[in-house]
Parts: C-alpha cells; structure tokens; sequence
C-alpha cells in the first residue's frame, strides 16, 4: 500500500484527508507539526507528502527545505495544503521545494489526480 504522510495540524482536515485518500487505497499517516513531519519522513519513508504551510514547532516552508536538503528525503515529493491562496504564497511554497500547491478549502478530485500523477505505479487503487 502506498504510504502518504500529512503534515497537518487541524484535526478536521486530518480527519477529512485521511478518510478520503485511505477510500482511495493510500496509506496515510500524520504528523501534526514541521519538526514531527521530517522524523516521520525518515522513518516511515512515505511516497509523498502533503505539507501544511502553517504549522506550529516549524513551519510547512522550513519542513520543506530541509526535507529537500537532506539525501534521504530530497526524492519524496512534497505537495502544498495551505489556507495561503495568493500567488505569492505558491511561489514561497515552489522555491522552498514544494513540488506543488493546493490552497483550502481543497478541490479532493484535483488533488488526488494529482496525486495520481505523481505516484502512476502506486498499489493504490
């Protein structure tokens, strides 16, 4: 099964996340700050990351920086899931490593085809 982490601090949006992509056959775990995000991204080894913006401990920004950074994790695809809805902030979020940018409330169908473009070989169904 292929393993998704979220990086999310909003227990609603964990829940309708979670609920909705494990439907779809992916594995989901989540870590509810930066810093409990890039231990789990070299524990857990996960497929992709969905990444909050705003998050307490450390931000979805420096997350994304420094899982790009390191040798072990720079090969995990990280999508953006922020309120942040300016161009500006798609930007922040792209130079920072971020491969894509979704702003909430989310489009799920939009998101998971592009989770399906990003993992095509995933065992998810």
């Amino acid at each position: 099964m292929t393993k998704i982490l979220y990086v999310e601090d909003n227990d609603d949006n964990i829940y309708m996340i979670t609920r909705r992509l494990g439907r779809k056959g992916y594995d989901v775990i989540v870590a509810k700050d930066g810093e409990e995000g890039l231990a789990m991204a070299h524990s857990e080894a996960p497929s992709l990351i969905l990444m909050d913006l705003d998050l307490p401990i450390l931000d979805g920004w420096g997350a994304t920086r420094r899982l790009k950074a390191s040798p072990q994790t720079q090969h995990i695809p990280v999508i953006a899931v922020s309120a942040y809805a300016m161009a500006s902030d798609r930007k922040r979020a792209l130079d920072a490593g971020c491969d894509d940018f979704f702003s909430k409330p989310l489009d799920f169908k939009c998101l998971l085809e592009r989770i399906e473009l990003i993992l095509p070989n995933s065992d998810a169904s």
